[in-house]
C-alpha cells in the first residue's frame, strides 16, 4: 500500500463504515478483507487502547443494511444497526443488470435508475447521524448524459446537485465520460480516478513477450474522446501515440444518434507493431470492434483493448467472431462494473482487479489524506516496465 507514513501520521475522520449495495456485493467484500489486514499490519497494540482511534481495528467494516420491496416494485432502505457518528463509504454500481426484484409478480432486472434510487434511499436512512456520506461510484450515473445539445436532459449534473443536496460530502468515480460534469457542484467533493497502471500491470503480467518502446508499441485512441488518456498513457510508456476519428452521418439520427460511416486513423506507420486501444468504455463494442480490425488490416501484430468499464450491452458473439478472425488478441477491463460470469471464460479475457485500489482510497479518504497518494501513478509504471523489460531481457 503506497505512502503508507501518510496515514500513520494522520487520525481518522471518524470510525469508518462500508456499505456496499447489492450491485457491489462481491467487491464490498474483498474490500473489507483487505481493508482488516491493511489496518492490522500498519498499526501496533497502543491504537486499541487510544479513544481517538475507538473502532479502528474492526473485524469487519460492512454495515448491516438492506433495501427490500414491496410487492409493488417499491422500495426502502433499512439500517439493522447505528451509523452515528460514522465515516461512511457506500460502494454502488449502476450499471449492474444482473440483480432482480420482483413487482406484482413479474421479475424485473434493475436498471442504473434503480440502483440510483436505492442508493437515495440508503442515504435518506442515515437520518442525519452519519459524520460524513462519501459515495463510490465507479460508473457515474448518466456520465454519458453530461451535457446539453438542444431540448434535452442535464442527468448527471442534476443527479450530482441532488446528491450534494442530500448531505453527500465526496463522490468518487473513475475515467468518468467527461469529468468536466463536476462543475453542477463546485463546492462539493468530486474526485476522478484513472487506471493506467492496473492496465499495463494486467496486460504485462499475461504478456512474456512485449517489449516496451517506440519501436514495437504504440497506444492507439479509438476516437477524439479517449485521446487524453491514450496521450497520457503512451508519455509515460515512452511510445508514440495515434488516433482514429469517427465521421458520421449528421444528415440522419438511428437510436438518438448520428451513425458511424467510417473510422480514420492519424498517426504513423504501425506495420508490425503491438498496439494498445485506450477507452473508457466497451458498450456495444461494435466501434472497437472496427477499429481493431482496422489496425490488423493496416499489419499491426497484436491488438490489445484497454478498457476501464466492460459492459458488453449487446453480448460477446461480435468479440468472440472476432476474436476467431484474429482482429484483436486480448480484452483487458477492470472489475468496476458487473461482468457476466461467462466473461471469465473467454480465452481473450484478462482482468485489471481494483479491488486494492479502492481499499486504498477508502484508507486515504478516511484519514483525509490527499488522493494525490493514490492517482499519481507515473513513477509506479516507470518501476513496473522497467522491472518488466530487465525480466524480458534476462529469458
Amino acid at each position: 500500500m503506497a505512502n503508507l507514513k501518510e496515514l500513520e501520521n494522520t487520525m481518522p475522520v471518524a470510525p469508518l463504515k462500508i456499505i456496499p449495495l447489492s450491485s457491489m456485493a462481491e467487491m464490498g467484500k474483498r474490500i473489507n478483507d483487505y481493508m482488516v489486514i491493511y489496518r492490522d499490519y500498519i498499526n501496533n497494540d497502543p491504537v486499541k487502547n487510544d479513544p481517538a482511534f475507538h473502532g479502528y481495528l474492526e473485524d469487519s467494516y460492512l454495515v448491516d443494511v438492506e433495501c427490500p420491496r414491496f410487492g409493488t416494485g417499491e422500495g426502502k432502505a433499512i439500517f439493522h444497526e447505528s451509523i452515528r457518528g460514522k465515516d461512511l463509504f457506500i460502494l454502488v454500481d449502476v450499471t449492474n443488470h444482473s440483480i432482480t426484484y420482483r413487482a406484482n409478480n413479474y421479475i424485473n432486472h434493475m436498471s442504473p435508475d434503480d440502483h440510483y434510487q436505492d442508493l437515495k434511499r440508503v442515504i435518506a436512512a442515515c437520518h442525519g447521524k452519519a459524520r460524513r456520506i462519501n459515495v463510490i461510484m465507479p460508473f457515474l450515473y448518466e456520465g454519458r448524459q453530461h451535457k446539453r445539445s438542444g431540448r434535452e436532459s442535464l442527468d448527471c449534473a442534476y443527479a450530482l446537485t441532488e446528491l450534494k443536496n442530500m448531505g453527500v460530502s465526496n463522490i468518487i468515480t473513475f475515467d468518468a465520460h467527461d469529468p468536466r460534469v463536476q462543475n453542477a457542484t463546485p463546492l462539493s467533493g468530486f474526485d476522478n480516478i484513472t487506471t493506467p497502471y492496473q492496465f499495463i500491470k494486467a496486460l504485462l503480467n499475461s504478456e512474456d513477450d512485449l517489449i516496451v518502446d517506440k519501436d514495437h508499441l504504440i497506444v492507439i485512441s479509438p476516437d477524439e474522446g479517449a485521446l487524453d488518456r491514450a496521450i497520457y498513457f503512451a508519455t509515460v510508456l515512452g511510445v508514440d501515440t495515434g488516433m482514429f476519428y469517427k465521421r458520421r452521418d449528421y444528415s440522419v439520427i438511428i437510436n438518438g444518434k448520428n451513425p458511424i460511416v467510417a473510422h480514420e486513423f492519424l498517426g504513423d506507420n504501425i506495420e508490425g507493431k503491438d498496439i494498445i486501444i485506450m477507452d473508457d468504455m466497451i458498450s456495444s463494442g461494435g466501434s472497437m470492434l472496427d477499429t481493431a480490425k482496422q489496425l490488423k488490416e493496416m499489419k499491426a501484430r497484436r491488438v490489445y483493448i484497454c478498457c476501464t468499464f466492460g459492459l458488453f450491452t449487446e453480448g460477446f458473439d461480435a468479440f468472440d467472431a472476432a476474436y476467431e478472425r484474429g482482429h484483436f488478441d486480448k480484452v483487458i477491463t477492470t472489475n468496476l462494473t458487473y461482468l457476466p460470469p461467462e466473461i471469465y471464460k473467454k480465452p481473450y479475457f484478462i482482468e485489471a482487479d481494483m479491488s486494492k485500489l479502492i481499499t486504498s482510497i477508502i484508507d486515504f479518504m478516511n484519514h483525509d489524506v490527499s488522493l494525490a497518494c493514490v492517482n499519481d501513478v507515473t513513477e509506479k509504471i516507470h518501476h513496473f516496465v522497467n522491472e518488466y523489460n530487465s525480466r524480458s531481457k534476462s529469458i
